[in-house]
């Protein structure tokens, strides 16, 4: 056996990989593997997605004495990866791959926010043309425009990137950036508040861990100018919630783009956020879905031959990266 398959299920894995891997890997859940009581001793790699079974240390060397890699076709292995890095196996993410639709979609939220789209399409709807066009001044739209950029990951930086199309003035919050490297990319680095304070439209990237859980508050959320725009695409966990509430109620100009919330799964219809008229909502959808789904496995495929060919890879995670990636 040269590789397992782990994932939510086999037909998750299907949407991920080519026949080219799944014909040749064998599916196995966690219960499987440790209710079978064998050892793997032929398995050198796993192929993995949505659903990868976790594992501790004494596991992995029992189980998978020959193991050499995981390749995770989807974004974030801080639930997994720590304990095969421990044990000497490398792990290759997608995350790469899946900072693509992120970054495609906030872009256009950017754009749109900017000028007035969110706001205006409701007025529009609810008092009619001419009281409209009466707001659309209150937005800059897209020359000369500060945006503001939270995190300057894989995600943060490819947003960038696209944007430069566009003559914006970009500001970034990102303690890992140096000023060599804002200078490099054209951006201001500045402090939280000062994004919240001068930006027209803000777009929060922060990787979660235990330092930026609920690091966004009400006393930046507050600070936000009239007709200004926040979006969040990044984690539920790193906007407190209730801060986002109180400052969105307090001042109807606003708009918050929510694309995650914490929890994302099993949020009641009911819940207060879901009733701030503007507060939009969308459930978890700016990263892989449908086709932008096989772009992940293709990444892992990629990688899993020039690993093979010896090659220099794209996309393997160190331990010292979990420090700083969602």
């Amino acid at each position: 056996m040269k590789y397992l398959l782990f994932g939510r299920s086999y037909e998750t894995l299907e949407s991920v990989y080519d026949d080219s891997i799944l014909n040749d890997g064998v599916y196995r859940t966690y219960d499987e593997v440790i209710d079978e009581n064998i050892v793997y001793d032929d398995v050198e790699y796993i192929f993995s997605t949505w659903g990868m079974a976790q594992f501790n240390e004494s596991e992995i060397k029992r189980y998978f004495p020959s193991l050499k890699c995981v390749f995770y076709g989807a974004g974030s292995v801080q639930y997994f990866a720590r304990p095969f890095l421990n044990c000497g196996v490398r792990v290759f993410s997608a995350w790469g791959a899946n900072a693509i639709p992120v970054a495609e979609y906030t872009v256009s939220q950017i754009i749109l926010a900017n000028k007035g789209f969110f706001k205006l399409q409701n007025l529009y709807r609810e008092r009619g043309r001419a009281e409209a066009l009466e707001v659309v001044n209150k937005y800059p739209g897209n020359f000369r425009t500060k945006v503001g950029i939270l995190g300057c990951g894989m995600i943060g930086s490819m947003i960038i990137e696209m944007l430069e199309s566009f003559d914006f003035e970009i500001l970034v919050y990102d303690p890992f950036l140096s000023n060599e490297r804002a200078k490099e990319m054209g951006v201001k680095k500045v402090e939280l508040n000062t994004v919240f304070e001068e930006c027209q439209t803000i777009s929060n990237h922060i990787a979660k861990n235990e330092r930026t859980n609920g690091l966004i508050k009400y006393e930046h959320l507050s600070k936000m100018r009239d007709y200004t725009t926040f979006i969040n695409t990044a984690r539920g966990t790193i906007v407190d919630e209730e801060g986002l509430k109180r400052a969105m109620r307090e001042n109807k100009t606003l708009v918050a783009l929510i694309d995650v919330l914490d929890p994302d799964e099993n949020r009641d219809v009911s819940d207060d956020i879901f009733k701030v008229e503007n507060i939009i909502i969308t459930p978890h959808i700016a990263g892989s879905h449908t086709n932008e789904i096989a772009r992940m496995g293709q990444y892992m495929e990629d990688e899993y031959h020039r690993v093979l060919k010896n090659e220099k890879c794209r996309w393997e995670v160190k331990l010292k990266d979990l420090e700083k990636m969602a």
